[in-house]
């Protein structure tokens, strides 16, 4: 068995992925790199073909029809070797020396006595143009140790565990009954969500191991292309909104945890129907909080009464410029351009 599978989704990637793969490659025989062609038009395909014959054992290539990210990150669940299973996005890669470190820690976890569920790492915006490059760390968390839920302090607003940090042990994923929608974009948040009731131990690495690169005008973050989107980051809302009660997840600090994520994920779709300025979305963020609040009414008074919550329906314009603070906080979260 492999130690650590990489699933890099790919569609029309043909300019950047072969930075992303050979950021992944030193990870030699202990590694898998499988890389989802997801009915690319370019020379994806063959890129991904060129890596597999130069590296057997190593790099795979899938070929699939279209179905957007989601399922090129099933595809790579599907296939995957390796005990534990990440994504790396096709525009973004790995820092070397942290790559290193997390190998050899996953190795010594991978031998030990205890079975970790998530492995947790910085992340780095690459943001084009940006002069200081922001890393997002997790103080919340425990350094160099395996802990649980129980070990976890407060997370800051705006310091969550997104796909750029999280590892996750890949029979979890299977067991946990993963599945991402299709032709569906910001699936990313179900991918973290919904295995975290599974998840009992974890462990966290303070170093700058994902690059998440922010530059490219048609990138599902740019947030005119997230307004122009704004269907599908409802839809993935209302899909995190129905996945759980979570009024019934048995560990206080978890629970606290994954209210927080929905409320951040809420925030987002509200400040992205605001900021479009056209009352046909602001009907859509009216219908949104009617949706939450049909499903679970007690969810709904809880996100509301939270600041930021009630930041984003304020009345009028006032309110809405009040929600500009929140809109700052969401923007550590995506890392709009």
């Amino acid at each position: 068995m492999k130690l650590l599978t990489f699933a890099i989704p790919c569609y029309n990637s043909q300019d950047y992925m072969e930075n992303c793969i050979k950021s992944l490659l030193p990870g030699g025989d202990d590694i898998e790199i499988l890389i989802v062609d997801d009915g690319s038009c370019d020379s994806t395909g063959d890129i991904a073909d060129a890596y597999q014959k130069k590296y057997p054992g190593i790099v795979r290539a899938i070929h699939q029809e279209n179905g957007g990210h989601g399922e090129a990150v099933n595809a790579g669940i599907r296939n995957a070797e390796g005990l534990y299973f990440k994504v790396v996005d096709s525009d973004d890669w790995v820092d070397c020396d942290a790559y290193m470190k997390i190998l050899d820690k996953l190795r010594e976890l991978a031998g030990g006595d205890t079975t970790l569920d998530m492995m947790i790492s910085n992340y780095v915006y690459e943001k084009e143009g940006a002069k200081h490059k922001k890393v997002m760390r997790y103080s919340a968390l425990p350094k160099d140790r395996i802990f649980t839920w129980n070990d976890v302090a407060r997370f800051h607003k705006g310091q969550y565990i997104l796909m750029h940090s999280v590892i996750y042990r890949t029979k979890l994923l299977r067991e946990c009954g993963l599945k991402l929608p299709k032709h569906t974009f910001y699936v990313d948040n179900i991918y973290v969500y919904k295995p975290l009731p599974s998840v009992k131990t974890m462990y966290y690495m303070d170093v700058d191991f994902y690059r998440y690169y922010i530059g490219r005008e048609d990138q599902s973050v740019n947030e005119k292309v997230m307004i122009r989107r704004i269907d599908q980051q409802i839809k993935v809302n209302k899909l995190m909104v129905d996945e759980f009660d979570l009024w019934k997840i048995p560990n206080r600090k978890l629970r606290r945890y994954m209210f927080n994520y929905l409320e951040i994920i809420t925030v987002i779709s509200t400040i992205m129907l605001i900021r479009s300025g056209t009352e046909e979305n602001l009907v859509k963020k009216r219908e949104l909080w009617k949706y939450i609040k049909d499903k679970d009414l007690r969810l709904f008074h809880h996100l509301r009464a939270g600041i930021m919550g009630n930041a984003m329906n304020l009345p009028g314009k006032g309110g809405r410029k009040i929600s500009v603070a929140a809109y700052k906080i969401s923007q550590k979260v995506v890392g709009f351009n």
